[in-house]
């Protein structure tokens, strides 16, 4: 390609491709996807998004289809490779000038120049690195940010490569080039903090973006770029400096607004260095000990102090608490229970952490956590009032849930009270003995301390196991608070059930649970839909337990079942709607047929709800569990449910339908559960079947329940099954042996031998196209023991069942074999005899003996063979 004469062409092609008329955007797309093979193709792409006067679409889309060419094209071995001429010419233009006026096409220059330096450099492409060092340290603020762009983003990709001279290569670039990296971002941080305070927001924007950028390059070479970093006294020397660095920066935040990009660059920056702490703990936890201190000191004091006020934000805060509980939980600082079996780093790395958590200290973390973190807050309670499903779908795991601060208050209490439970059990049990008796409604402040050290004992469980009497304080405590029915005291209402939860798997009579049955019916009534919906968890959780008992819970049935329904009925929000399905599953699972008489509601309301979640597949997913079981708690009374069932399970099975991606399992188990409780095979049950073909074809992990599904069929309506559909599932069972797992074609050979088993007459003819194969595999003496054992249970069904089906094919593979009928038949049975010790299972043992013995009259010169 022509780079003057093909310019005008491809730019002109490029402008019709940002065209929002397909008529115009298709044909053009054609042709680029042309032109990507020929060569000179990527130089003038390369011209096109070089020249600034050109439209921002057209070279942005240059930029996009050069970055897939890279993947496609670059590599010498890839089809259409691109010539090392065009290459080297390619690698030189793009470095030739940081000068990008546009931040998002910067962006993919940087990201494609970074792709190619993973092919290229340094070997093909040594100049790159000194090109970038010495483009970053230039005066012009554009070519300066762009250049440290580039510079991030390789490093970046070259710190991901995992091969062993990738990894020495990285290791080799990282030494030559990490101290004038330290020295570059201490530039840059030193520009940021003089400007701070000099109101002019630009300078302190751009200068900022620098010191995020060259940060972010420190991080990777830091974490990635050094075997033992420990002995490397610059790499030490940023990491312990990076404590100071982020005090100066937290007391920028006061000189900084709340609401302005400054103040989000800054907050990404201090981020910044907390992941460059975790990331080397979580990859060089022994290079790490000379940092365990001050890590603890400073993180402890900012989250747990006065020091901390008014300077930490949420994220900042949990950054800090998960460095806490990494070095908490760090299996490397964790001695082996004898001493003298750990090594020296592990030893000292423990003592570190020994003389920080003392008794005092972890005191004070204690009540911490509990009385400040625990607190439920103002928007906690607000929400609480204004969206109650919504406040219960964040506190059990929402989408924005694991980002927030209470999950990792609580993981790191867990964790420290695991670690510390000698110490810190007496702490908590003295907060306990602190909150006796009822809490005055009133006082809101008291309400939200118990609702915290209530949170507290519940996450603590196990580890309370012996130091809390909780048959007791369930009695004498918190039995009477869940009677309180006074709005205020709502808050404590939820919790109480909520620990009750956290408790009936640990340490809970079962003589106590028709006391809490009871208390569970009041609180399903209860005003508050979230108290309603946490006491419906605790129910899932009682009626999971081990412990659970059919004969305690059924006087309550009734009133649960309908109270649980009622509840689905009244949450409108997809993610509530499931859960109680979730529990409502969970009850009739456990009784089973004790439901019979309860369920009429919920099946006249599961077809609207199915209606109603068209939008939602995962609404739908918890249906067909609920659906799963009823059929089974209903039995053959299920058939009752096949107007609504049948159509489900039609929709969830068809692979042309997009939905089935998201109900394809549960489909097939509701399918195969229908089935197994299906006193015969409708018409309609029996069209269903043309599902199957096309999931055979997929050869998914479901293929287990298929065959189970085939086999339901075959045991239920042998005859009508077999002949509408043996024919194309004969086909389809050809098809799979040529590509499946031995254990797959087990399954196979397993559903043809049902098949011969339950309809001697049909079968054979049925699965005709499978029995040479089978005869086949034991004449050459198939070498895997399980499906020689198939082979000889299937042909033995056939010997045995159908002597003229079998002669049949006797016939057909003496033909085949070039052979007479009787040395053929004389070779099977001297193969079959030498594998009967393949066939474990004593039914298939018997079968195959009395197939052999059904030969012994036979007129032919095998009948005198020893057997």
């Amino acid at each position: 390609m022509d780079l003057n004469s093909a310019s005008t062409v491809v730019l002109q092609v490029l402008t019709q491709a940002t065209s929002q008329d397909t008529a115009v955007l298709k044909p053009a797309e054609e042709q680029l996807k042309q032109w990507e093979t020929q060569p000179g193709f990527y130089s003038v792409l390369l011209n096109i998004f070089t020249n600034h006067t050109l439209d921002i679409n057209v070279r942005w889309l240059a930029v996009l289809y050069f970055k897939n060419g890279i993947d496609r094209y670059w590599r010498r071995v890839a089809p259409h490779a691109l010539s090392e001429e065009e290459k080297t010419t390619l690698r030189a233009g793009l470095i030739t000038n940081f000068n990008e006026p546009i931040n998002q096409i910067a962006t993919q220059i940087a990201v494609l120049i970074a792709k190619v330096a993973r092919l290229d450099c340094p070997r093909q492409w040594p100049e790159l690195i000194p090109t970038l060092i010495e483009s970053v340290k230039v005066q012009d603020d554009l070519r300066q940010h762009r250049a440290l762009l580039t510079f991030y983003h390789v490093t970046k990709t070259l710190a991901s490569k995992r091969l062993a001279a990738d990894r020495k290569l990285f290791y080799d670039l990282a030494s030559g080039i990490y101290n004038f990296a330290c020295s570059l971002w201490n530039h840059h941080t030193d520009t940021f903090l003089q400007q701070v305070s000099s109101g002019n927001e630009a300078a302190v924007l751009s200068s900022l973006e620098r010191t995020l950028l060259s940060l972010k390059v420190l991080r990777k070479l830091t974490v990635n770029g050094f075997v033992e970093p420990h002995k490397n006294m610059e790499v030490m020397g940023f990491l312990h400096g990076i404590f100071d660095r982020l005090k100066q920066f937290l007391e920028c935040s006061r000189s900084i607004g709340t609401d302005n990009v400054c103040r989000d660059r800054l907050e990404k920056t201090i981020i910044l260095f907390t992941k460059v702490l975790l990331d080397f703990l979580d990859q060089h936890p022994f290079s790490f000990t000379p940092l365990i201190q001050r890590s603890l000191e400073f993180s402890v004091s900012y989250v747990f102090t006065e020091v901390g006020e008014g300077v930490t934000f949420e994220r900042f805060i949990v950054q800090c608490m998960n460095l806490i509980k990494m070095i908490v939980k760090n299996y490397a600082y964790k001695p082996s229970k004898n001493f003298e079996d750990s090594s020296p780093e592990t030893l000292e790395a423990h003592k570190i952490k020994m003389a920080f958590f003392t008794y005092p200290t972890l005191t004070e973390i204690c009540r911490r956590l509990v009385s400040h973190y625990f607190l439920l807050t103002e928007e906690e309670l607000t929400m609480w009032e204004e969206d109650p499903e919504g406040f219960t779908v964040e506190e059990t795991g929402g989408d924005s849930w694991k980002y927030s601060l209470r999950p990792c208050t609580e993981v790191l209490f867990i964790d420290i009270f695991h670690e510390y439970n000698q110490t810190l059990t007496p702490v908590l049990l003295e907060m306990m003995q602190t909150l006796q008796g009822p809490t005055n409604v009133e006082d809101m402040n008291a309400l939200l301390i118990k609702d915290a050290v209530y949170n507290a004992v519940g996450l603590a469980a196990y580890e309370l196991f012996d130091s809390v009497d909780f048959d007791q304080w369930f009695k004498n405590q918190l039995l009477p608070e869940l009677q309180v029915v006074h709005n205020r005291y709502k808050p404590l209402r939820r919790r109480v059930i909520w620990l009750i939860g956290q408790w009936i798997s640990v340490k809970f009579k079962s003589d106590l649970r028709p006391m809490l049955y009871e208390a569970i019916c009041n609180l399903l009534q209860d005003q508050d839909l979230v108290v309603r919906i946490e006491t419906a968890t605790t129910l899932k959780l009682t009626v999971d337990d081990f412990e659970f008992r059919t004969d305690q819970f059924l006087p309550y049935l009734e009133t649960m079942f309908t109270l649980l329904f009622q509840l689905l009925q009244q949450v409108t929000e997809c993610d509530t709607k499931m859960h109680v399905l979730h529990v409502l599953s969970c009850v009739i699972e456990r009784v089973n047929m004790q439901i019979r008489p309860y369920v009429g509601c919920l099946v006249q309301y599961l077809p609207l709800l199915w209606k109603q979640s068209e939008e939602h597949n995962m609404l739908r997913c918890a249906i067909l569990t609920t659906l799963i079981h009823l059929v089974q708690g209903l039995g053959a009374d299920s058939k009752n449910l096949y107007p609504f069932l049948l159509p489900v399970i039609q929709l969830s099975t068809d692979v042309s339908q997009p939905p089935h991606v998201y109900l394809l399992e549960d489909g097939l188990e509701l399918w195969l559960v229908t089935l197994e409780n299906s006193p015969c095979v409708t018409p309609e049950l029996l069209r269903i079947f043309q599902n199957m073909s096309p999931l055979l074809e997929l050869s998914s992990e479901n293929l287990r329940t298929c065959f189970k599904i085939i086999n339901g069929y075959i045991f239920l309506s042998s005859t009508e099954f077999l002949q509408t559909y043996a024919v194309g599932l004969c086909q389809s069972f050809c098809e799979l042996l040529k590509e499946i797992t031995t254990e797959g074609q087990v399954q196979v050979l397993k559903v043809v031998e049902n098949a011969l088993k339950v309809n001697p007459v049909l079968g054979p003819q049925m699965f005709q196209p499978i029995l040479p194969c089978v005869f086949r595999g034991i004449i050459e003496g198939e070498r895997y023991p399980v499906v020689m054992s198939t082979y000889l249970g299937v042909m033995g069904r056939v010997l045995l069942q159908n002597t003229s089906f079998f002669s049949s094919l006797l016939t057909e593979m003496a033909h085949k074999f070039n052979q007479e009928m009787d040395q053929l038949l004389g070779n099977m049975i001297e193969m079959w005899v030498d594998r009967m010790d393949n066939i474990t299972q004593p039914e298939r043992r018997k079968l195959s003996a009395l197939a052999l013995l059904s030969l012994l009259p036979s007129d032919n010169r095998f009948k005198e063979m020893k057997m």
